[in-house]
């Protein structure tokens, strides 16, 4: 049950170029000779590993990024919550909840096909010669053609091809959280998340930390050792490569969901998910997006413009204030405000951020922000976020959640649902129901549910 020693070695080498992103003082030279040096020995190799899960931060390391939520806390300029909720309209809510995640799963198949790390100028080429720009409908074929390349799954997602929602890592995490706040409500814990994931996911459809996560733990704790009474809390610290990468921020979405108007509770529910297997920007990013869902239910959805990035600026004060996300995030606002149009606004943050690609979250954040802005439908939106690259399904996906939210019902044209022919597919294996609508209905369930919980004084942080 040990990993080959070869993949391990990979994974050290590429946990060293973490550590250094996360600002620790230590030398990618040095340690890349010490894990060659140590490649045929588990023990070096293990000593290496633990090493580097908290190594010491540079000096002259000018972010505060806690891990733990009480320094979490203390680091937000407006993270409470103990707060209190304003009685939510509770039909708006669910009305809410059922466009976004609507939005949602059209935004993702629209990215589905070019989720291959594509550029916003890639794209553009492509669609001009295929007469498709810029997009407005799902992906063709003959897109694809022009671009050169596909994902895997065009076979199911371009547009000839969609006879239902296909299977996807970023629609299956939202139902699993659904599934979490069903199952165990608002107290819900990382024990309850490692259960509801190796009951439901095939490993094959995690990547990254999340894998990570599932592999670990189910080999630690693997029946052999019940009776031995050895349990395990899976390290997101600990020989895991990618601790920063947006695997968690596509888990935000049921939290932001079921938390109308009250972004707090969003964020603190979203922590409890990311920090299972990510840890700093991973575990930020996935609160913000769950506090920007959940403010964008009660947000005014009125002209487009600057007054949007309000919501932004909200959702940006429930994560700790001092730490490369927060930084970056502020910089996208100011780059965004000033833009007269989505394309400028694409360009300006991707004149910074282009080396922040597939998954890295920087410049995806930024897009995100770019597309609040400019957006002024469902699916004008998600045109837009789709058209601006890198990781287009799972973003395709958050700004389909987040802009169902914003404008409500009635902004999604009909004919972006019609392909799917009212049919959801997934993975699951310990969920059952693959009619859309109903999926959509338990969804909107959501707000009800954890209102009437956190109400009864359910569920609060500690």
């Amino acid at each position: 049950m040990l990993i080959e020693k070869g993949h391990l070695k990979q994974a050290l080498h590429r946990i060293v170029s973490q550590r250094i992103e996360q600002g620790s003082d230590i030398s990618e030279s040095e340690f890349s000779q010490r894990i060659e040096a140590a490649s045929d020995s588990y023990d070096a190799l293990h000593a290496i590993a633990v090493e580097l899960r908290s190594p010491p931060l540079r000096r002259d390391w000018a972010y505060c990024e806690p891990l733990h939520w009480d320094e979490v806390v203390a680091e937000s300029h407006h993270l409470k919550p103990h707060g209190p909720w304003d009685a939510p309209d509770l039909d708006a809510a669910a009305s809410s909840v059922r466009a976004g995640f609507l939005g949602s799963v059209c935004g993702c198949m629209l990215g589905k096909p070019i989720e291959i790390n594509p550029s916003l100028a890639e794209l553009q080429r492509a669609g001009e010669a295929a007469g498709e720009w810029p997009i407005s409908d799902y992906i063709s074929l003959e897109f694809l053609e022009k671009l050169g390349r596909r994902h895997e799954s065009a076979t199911q997602t371009s547009r000839e091809n969609i006879h239902y929602v296909a299977a996807d890592d970023d629609i299956h995490y939202t139902l699993i959280g659904m599934l979490a706040l069903e199952q165990s409500g608002l107290v819900f814990d990382q024990d309850d998340l490692y259960t509801i994931w190796s009951m439901n996911m095939p490993a094959l459809w995690t990547w990254g930390p999340e894998r990570t996560a599932l592999l670990t733990a189910g080999l630690n704790r693997h029946h052999i050792f019940t009776e031995q009474g050895l349990g395990y809390q899976h390290d997101a610290l600990f020989l895991n490569p990618g601790d920063e990468l947006c695997g968690a921020l596509i888990r935000a979405d049921a939290y932001g969901y079921a938390c109308p108007g009250n972004p707090d509770l969003a964020a603190w529910l979203a922590f409890k998910d990311a920090s299972f297997t990510h840890i700093k920007t991973g575990v930020y990013a996935t609160m913000f997006a769950a506090a920007l869902i959940a403010l964008c239910q009660s947000a005014d959805n009125g002209l487009l413009g600057n007054d949007r990035l309000v919501i932004v600026e909200e959702a940006l004060r429930r994560v700790p204030s001092n730490t490369r996300f927060s930084a970056v995030v502020r910089d996208s606002l100011a780059k965004v405000s000033a833009a007269g149009d989505w394309l400028s606004g694409y360009q300006a943050i991707h004149k910074d951020y282009y080396h922040y690609t597939h998954c890295m979250v920087y410049q995806e954040i930024g897009t995100l922000i770019n597309t609040l802005k400019f957006a002024d439908s469902v699916h004008h939106g998600i045109c837009i976020q789709v058209s601006q690259g890198n990781d287009t399904d799972s973003f395709g996906a958050t700004a389909g959640s987040m802009l169902g939210c914003f404008f409500g019902p009635g902004h999604l044209d009909e004919r972006w649902l019609q392909p799917f022919s009212n049919k959801i597919q997934h993975s699951l294996a310990d969920f059952h129901e693959y009619d859309l609508s109903a999926v959509v209905e338990r969804m909107a369930m959501l707000p009800g549910r954890v209102y009437r919980e956190f109400r009864g004084g359910g569920g609060q942080p500690a």
